[in-house]
């Protein structure tokens, strides 16, 4: 095959791609699922955005409680017992009071991620019902997780526009001048 290039070590002398738009300087808003960085200035759809996943949130734990329905359903056809039946029905409200208390924590602050984190992994998936819920819960006041979001990113931009700030004078001109 021929080299179609016009330079003599083989490299085309096309320009390149135009560089993409400039980022703007100082900090950037952290994405939020479902809403990207729409929270920010609530644009974009926000409020469409907040609707859509506030009736998802409730939609999916609905389907979730019809599911778990037919799971308790599934044991009384069984004949597993009263002491059974009760106690998986108990285990999956517990679940769900767990996963409802720990998600709605996380819109708050930042929690590290730890091993009892990981150890309430398994408890926090059988409670999903709980999860969807304070989706549905926090939408309806603001997008999940956005007060947290919107505190950390005025932070940075506060520390930012502090370290930009310019100083008046020169700060060498008010060195004291050294005795010869």
């Amino acid at each position: 095959m021929a080299d179609v290039s016009d330079e003599p070590n083989g490299t085309s002398s096309a320009p390149s791609d135009p560089p993409g738009p400039a980022l703007p300087a100082g900090p950037q808003p952290e994405e939020i699922r479902f809403f990207g960085t729409t929270w920010v200035d609530h644009d974009g759809g926000y409020a469409l955005r907040r609707v859509g996943v506030a009736l998802g949130s409730l939609a999916a734990a609905a389907a979730g409680a019809f599911v778990l329905r037919f799971a308790y359903e599934g044991l009384e056809s069984g004949n597993v017992g009263r002491l059974v039946s009760l106690t998986v029905v108990v285990m999956f409200a517990i679940c769900s009071a767990i996963a409802f208390a720990k998600t709605w924590e996380s819109f708050g602050r930042r929690v590290a991620p730890s091993k009892e984190d990981s150890s309430l992994r398994g408890l926090k998936a059988i409670g999903f019902v709980g999860t969807l819920v304070a989706y549905f819960v926090r939408s309806l006041f603001e997008a999940p997780g956005e007060k947290l979001h919107r505190a950390e990113y005025e932070q940075a931009k506060a520390q930012y526009d502090r370290r930009r700030s310019t100083r008046t004078g020169n700060p060498a001109a008010r060195r004291p001048k050294r005795k010869k």
